[in-house]
């Protein structure tokens, strides 16, 4: 099952993202269960699928604003250097310990809304993304245990503005409406094996990566495991596990992303996050 929230007539909702269409979820379980967030911790997701079964899609995905999965603004961690891929086009040797770093929420726009291209850089660049969706409240759990954890998987598109990430990783990676995460939440039971799972990332349709999730170096169970030792991690958080070989700057002559480039992710049984680079992108107020 995919789970996605968005906007449609400007009212925020939830529901099932189907090759037909958008099943609502809002209005049938809205009272108990408002948000997905709520429905992940209401440990629901059961319910969600019995219900969407007795429905029909009410949405075109033409017709709605997606979100960057939630409306909530729950946390994002993103792990770097995790793909061994990755690592050998920067001649870089793997870390013992995983790294992290924090994504902000304005950093993020959902699917198919339009990407800001920064305008203090020219160096924008794309790094698709497998991202893990926690389900339930997670501290300190042993590898072991750590996927009962895991409610599903999502796409993340870290956008890199790689002359600032010189200065800091924290600003490089946190650009306003520079990333992007959706369409959806693939359940974790419907999912493929995580390390059969393979990510592509094509730029104004050239194919720029390619690589299954069993090159990581940290796999998901040890970033689950690891970051819920630092963090109380709770539902709808997000654990981004890096990107793979083929990023712009890596490449010779190097790629970087221009106004009115698009940029599509695809995952394995999730499908494709896909957005468009504008050279200023509207405010939310606006």
């Amino acid at each position: 099952m995919k789970l996605c929230s968005y906007r449609h007539a400007g009212e925020p909702s939830y529901g099932v993202l189907t090759d037909k269409g958008i099943i609502d979820l809002g209005e049938p379980l809205g009272a108990r269960y408002p948000t997905l967030v709520k429905l992940l911790e209401g440990d629901a997701v059961g319910v969600a699928r019995e219900t969407a079964a007795r429905l029909e899609p009410v949405h075109r995905i033409t017709d709605v604003e997606f979100l960057p999965l939630t409306l909530e603004p729950v946390n994002i961690i993103c792990q770097g250097m995790n793909f061994r891929a990755h690592l050998d086009e920067l001649g870089r040797a793997a870390d013992r310990y995983p790294r992290g770093f924090f994504k902000t929420r304005q950093a993020l726009v959902g699917h198919l809304q339009p990407l800001a291209m920064p305008t203090t850089s020219r160096y924008y660049d794309y790094e698709g993304e497998y991202c893990i969706v926690i389900g339930s409240r997670c501290h300190r759990v042993d590898k072991a245990d750590a996927m009962e954890y895991v409610a599903g998987y999502t796409i993340l598109m870290d956008g890199s503005v790689r002359d600032f990430q010189r200065r800091t990783t924290f600003q490089g990676k946190n650009f306003w409406r520079s990333g992007a995460v959706g369409p959806c939440m693939l359940t974790r039971d419907a999912a493929p094996s995580w390390a059969e799972t393979r990510l592509r990332t094509r730029l104004n349709g050239k194919l720029m990566q390619s690589a299954v999730m069993a090159d990581l170096v940290h796999d998901i169970p040890t970033l689950v495991a690891y970051f819920s030792q630092i963090l109380e991690m709770q539902p709808g958080d997000m654990i981004s596990t890096g990107t793979t070989g083929g990023v712009g700057h890596a490449r010779n002559p190097e790629v970087y992303m221009r106004p009115g480039d698009t940029i599509e992710v695809e995952i394995t049984g999730i499908g494709s996050l896909r957005n468009t680079v504008q050279s200023t992108a509207p405010r939310e107020s606006e």
